[in-house]
């Protein structure tokens, strides 16, 4: 085509003929590129959002949402003006080749930019679905798209300089060290996540704790590089992804799949309130309910062991009774397992502790049937207002320093013992 209009400019000018077969020619390609755009990104694309917005959900919605069309559009346009290069221009012509190396390179950006749409549509279909949504599949997407990057980007230098990529492919195997200190932790972080996705060890959605970062919360988000997690005061707490690999931390996903959280802790006795109980204390305890069965248990098996002692010997030193802590951690562990609240498929346990300063440990080992953080605070002060009231009727008392009000009153009845 340029050799017929210079053929036909030199009608007219033979002094410029060459310049301004050429100008017309790359004015002719630019107003086709111009008028393609426009049918393209004016007319056809909107048409095409506006249909996959309107689905509330599907595969259609999704295809619009991440730029996919819009980018498979400046690749027709990249592929148009190559063709009319070829075609209009003078083979091997400068300015063929220009815009030809301009066009491909053209095309293979936004076909890489295209690649990253489809990845990003694949990943939000798999997120989607019941079966892979937990999965980290960002890291390893990532970690496919900067290989594809560096793939592009060797096939663009090659383009610009004109030699074959195999060449600047050869060439890196003496940049390997480099590369590697480059890429360091992406290359890291692709090994971390296939490791978590392999070993199963940490998904999006569960509750992991790292003290050393200062994360306590659940994963929104497994990247190629990065892990963030959203602690339970909403900020986000952003982790190394090769740290989940080399650093310990803990994840409560166990206890969320049992459907079991578990209740562990202790009330402190005042050691000086424990004591055999009289018999009035057992007629009083032995209306309960929930200590009737422990009691006539109790009492018949210490009236066998009693019997058996001689008359002589018949003192507390040789004999069993029954002790109000005793009869207190039997109550306790009969509540527990009554409660509606408390899994009974798994340990139930009431035991005593290491006495020390601070009293006698009494320690209710148990676990809620389940696992909201807000119903396991509620069950489990439920069931600690009842045992702190239920105290005194087994003539028990908490240890507890001393408090300001202690300190008074010793100092008031010090006076008054004065003043006498």
């Amino acid at each position: 085509m340029q050799q017929q209009l210079l053929d036909w400019v030199r009608q007219f000018n033979q002094d410029y003929a060459e310049i301004t077969s050429l100008l017309i020619v790359l004015g002719l390609i630019l107003v086709v590129a111009l008028i393609l755009h426009f049918i393209l990104h004016k007319i056809i694309l909107p048409r095409v959002t506006k249909s996959g917005q309107k689905k509330s959900s599907g595969w259609q919605r999704q295809l619009t949402q991440f730029n996919l069309f819009n980018r498979i559009a400046f690749i027709i346009q990249g592929v148009v003006v190559n063709i009319q290069s070829t075609l209009w221009l003078h083979a091997d012509s400068t300015a063929q080749q220009v815009l030809n190396v301009a066009s491909q390179a053209w095309c293979l950006l936004f076909g890489l930019l295209t690649f990253y749409s489809v990845l990003d549509i694949l990943l939000s279909f798999l997120q989607r679905a019941a079966k892979t949504a937990h999965l980290p599949l960002r890291g390893i997407f990532q970690s496919i798209k900067l290989i594809a990057t560096v793939l592009i980007a060797i096939m663009i230098i090659a383009l610009l300089i004109g030699k074959s990529p195999l060449i600047l492919l050869s060439g890196l195997g003496a940049m390997t060290a480099v590369m590697m200190l480059v890429f360091k932790d992406p290359i890291m972080g692709l090994v971390a996540g296939i490791q978590l996705s392999a070993n199963n060890m940490v998904n999006i959605g569960d509750w992991l704790e790292m003290p050393k970062y200062g994360a306590d919360g659940a994963v929104v988000d497994i990247g190629l590089t990065t892990v963030k997690v959203q602690n339970w005061d909403n900020t986000v707490t952003t982790i190394p992804t090769y740290a989940l690999i080399s650093d310990s931390f803990k994840n409560w996903k166990g206890m969320t799949d049992s459907g079991g959280r578990r209740i562990k802790r202790s009330i402190r006795l005042d050691t000086s309130s424990i004591h055999f109980l009289e018999h009035n204390e057992i007629t009083w305890l032995e209306k309960a309910n929930l200590l009737e069965p422990y009691i006539d248990n109790k009492i018949s098996e210490i009236k066998v062991f009693n019997a058996t002692i001689p008359e002589g010997k018949a003192t507390p030193l040789n004999q069993r009774r029954l002790t109000n802590i005793g009869t207190f951690r039997a109550y306790v562990e009969a509540y527990m397992k009554s409660n509606p609240n408390i899994h009974k498929g798994m340990t139930i346990m009431v035991r005593q502790l290491e006495s020390d300063s601070n009293g006698l440990p009494i320690e209710i080992y148990a676990f809620t049937n389940t696992t909201a953080w807000v119903d396991y605070e509620r069950i489990q002060s439920d069931i600690f207002d009842h045992i702190f009231s239920i105290l005194p009727q087994f003539n028990l008392r908490v240890h507890q320093s001393p408090t300001g009000t202690d300190m008074r009153a010793i100092g008031h009845s010090t006076e008054k013992s004065n003043t006498h």
